[in-house]
């Protein structure tokens, strides 16, 4: 009975909360804003290309696909995006960070937000011992972002702006079938959180937020699911996500939650232990041959 009441508490808080949260997002901070967006050909990424464009904010958007970028490049014109610059890169280079910040500071003169989005393919599947991709995918997942954050930081200290990581909840509880993708998102968490204290501790007005994310309805993340065998349960809009991820960015939020109820699932995530391994190998069923 009492770890039931606590859970109760527990939702009725996280709902409180969330609507709370929402409440304080005022559109008017983005208009004008400078925002260098990483992954932003497809996916979430394209959906907070084009919400920045409708806040009318100034864009650099980057990812590996030229063509698709121009195409979302040319859409966020349309949606009312002040200024909007694309450069195609590949973050398994280690110099494409500083090379993408660069050229987003010709552009833009500054930046108020830097959005690490962009990750790495990995398949749903067992590590069979492939250590060559695990340390490609610690270099696209991980990496990468330090990379881009240490090249942007002079300019996020100057303008006492934001950087905003896109995480999951495999950086917060490990699944079957994805070693090295809740292994690069495990690094995020622990970096990233370092940095917000020393950026504390230096009297750095820097905000960091970082945002748990769970299933959302991707094409890649469908068809991830869909190759595995797995029931796909309400997956989120990644629009919503989307929205999510910057409104938390806006307000300065530590950690943000997509959907909300993700937030329940980390605080109660050392309850039931036994009982969450228990429902995570059966629903993360072998499938014959795999």
């Amino acid at each position: 009975m009492a770890r039931l009441t606590k859970i109760v508490i527990l939702a009725i808080s996280v709902g409180i909360l969330a609507v709370l949260w929402r409440d304080t997002f005022e559109p008017e901070i983005l208009s004008g804003a400078h925002v260098l967006l990483t992954g932003a050909s497809k996916g979430i990424g394209e959906q907070m290309a084009y919400h920045y464009a409708q806040f009318g904010s100034e864009l650099v958007i980057t990812a590996r696909n030229k063509t698709l970028l121009k195409q979302v490049e040319e859409k966020c014109l349309h949606l009312g995006a002040r200024k909007v610059h694309s450069i195609s890169a590949d973050m398994s280079d280690p110099k494409s960070g500083n090379q993408v910040v660069q050229f987003a500071l010709e552009k833009l003169g500054s930046l108020n937000y830097l959005v690490l989005n962009h990750i790495g393919y990995d398949p749903l599947q067992m590590w069979g011992g492939n250590a060559e991709h695990t340390s490609w995918l610690m270099q696209v997942n991980f990496l990468s972002y330090v990379q881009l954050t240490a090249a942007a930081l002079p300019s996020l200290i100057e303008t006492k702006g934001s950087i905003i990581v896109v995480s999951s909840l495999c950086g917060k509880i490990a699944i079957p079938y994805a070693a090295s993708y809740s292994a690069s998102k495990s690094a995020l968490e622990g970096f990233f959180n370092s940095l917000r204290h020393e950026l504390v501790i230096q009297k750095r007005e820097v905000s960091v937020t970082l945002c748990v994310l769970g299933l959302i309805d991707t094409q890649t993340a469908m068809e991830k699911m869909r190759a595995r065998g797995l029931p796909i349960v309400s997956p989120h809009p990644a629009a919503e996500a989307a929205l999510d991820i910057i409104r938390g960015g806006a307000i300065r939020a530590k950690e943000i939650y997509s959907p909300w109820w993700v937030e329940g699932i980390v605080r109660t995530r050392d309850w039931f232990t036994d009982l969450k391994d228990m429902f995570m190998h059966r629903y993360f069923r072998p499938m014959d041959g795999q």
